[in-house]
């Protein structure tokens, strides 16, 4: 009986030990030896790209459903709520936004707005973790990187439909090949911030200022991605009068995009004009150099549709 309940012990503590070793809370470490890994856990990378797509959970916490990346640096927490200019912005770290601590295994975060949250921190690989928040019961899902290696590509695809949000509009530049169509008129188009669905497009004269381009079109948009691509994505955009047309688009720098026409074979180059800076939250501040707009914009899931490329270039 004695032999049975010490085996019974020693089963029990190695099943309790195996479940806590993927969370970042060594138990048998004193306290200080925990904040002490987990600060080094949180700064071994530069930057954390917040894969919101993976994100779980019924609660929301707004200043990371706002960020595309994270950072730890020396207690301040800095945030890129924009993907134009990302990698230049504050170096690469984004906007300081509030501060950061670790203890007793917590990460505790204090934003400037948004104020103190809490998250246990589990290791899901070399340099993916995740953070869970108790009080909202939300998990959200970040990869590390170093700047110099960061998959700028990949965060552009994969939030595209933000990018395109993230100037008041997009005057087309150059028309190149192609057969005459309608679009060839349009010089404008915009993509509103207040949803991922609703585009506008205008036929003024090219140099505009934006406060006074007249959109003459709506309708809405969808983005699609492509079979074996992962640098192209199809734009669809629906008239209200029930015209259809299709693009493939790329992204040619953070502040260019090219669509190619699949009904005409036409390729059009824009360029953003007006950039819309996301801040902290409600805060607004402007600069000379830019159109600076803040909409308390946070991200939703994006679950894209796949379509098979046409084989026209």
């Amino acid at each position: 009986m004695k032999l049975t309940k010490l085996l019974l012990s020693i089963l029990f503590t190695v099943v309790v030990f195996n479940a806590c070793t993927t969370v970042y809370d060594v138990n048998f470490q004193d306290e200080y030896e925990q904040e002490v890994a987990l600060n080094n856990l949180v700064t071994d990378f530069d930057v954390w790209y917040v894969d919101y797509h993976r994100t779980t959970g019924n609660g929301d916490i707004p200043y990371l459903s706002r960020a595309f990346t994270i950072s730890f640096l020396n207690g301040t927490l800095y945030a890129n709520n924009n993907i134009a200019d990302i990698g230049r912005t504050g170096n690469g770290f984004g906007i300081d936004v509030g501060t950061y601590n670790t203890f007793n295994g917590i990460l505790e975060t204090n934003h400037d707005l948004d104020g103190a949250n809490d998250f246990e921190v589990t290791v899901l690989s070399n340099n993916e973790i995740r953070l869970y928040n108790y009080r909202e019961n939300v998990n959200y899902y970040l990869i590390g990187y170093q700047i110099n290696e960061f998959d700028y590509d990949k965060l552009f695809y994969e939030n595209i439909e933000y990018f395109l949000q993230e100037y008041e509009a997009w005057e087309k530049t150059t028309t190149n090949g192609g057969v005459p169509n309608i679009f060839d008129a349009e010089n404008y188009l915009a993509f509103t911030p207040e949803n991922i669905t609703t585009f506008y497009s205008s036929e003024s004269a090219y140099n505009t200022p934006v406060d006074l381009i007249d959109w003459n079109y709506i309708g809405g948009y969808e983005v699609f991605d492509v079979t074996g691509y992962e640098d192209l994505k199809i734009l669809s955009l629906s008239y209200d009068n029930g015209y259809i047309e299709e693009f493939e688009l790329s992204i040619l720098n953070d502040q260019t995009i090219e669509l190619f026409s699949l009904n005409s074979e036409t390729i059009y180059v824009f360029e953003g004009k007006g950039f819309i800076q996301y801040l902290k939250g409600a805060e607004i501040k402007k600069e000379a150099k830019n159109i600076l707009r803040n909409e308390g914009r946070k991200r939703t899931k994006v679950e894209r549709k796949i379509k098979n490329r046409r084989n026209l270039k």
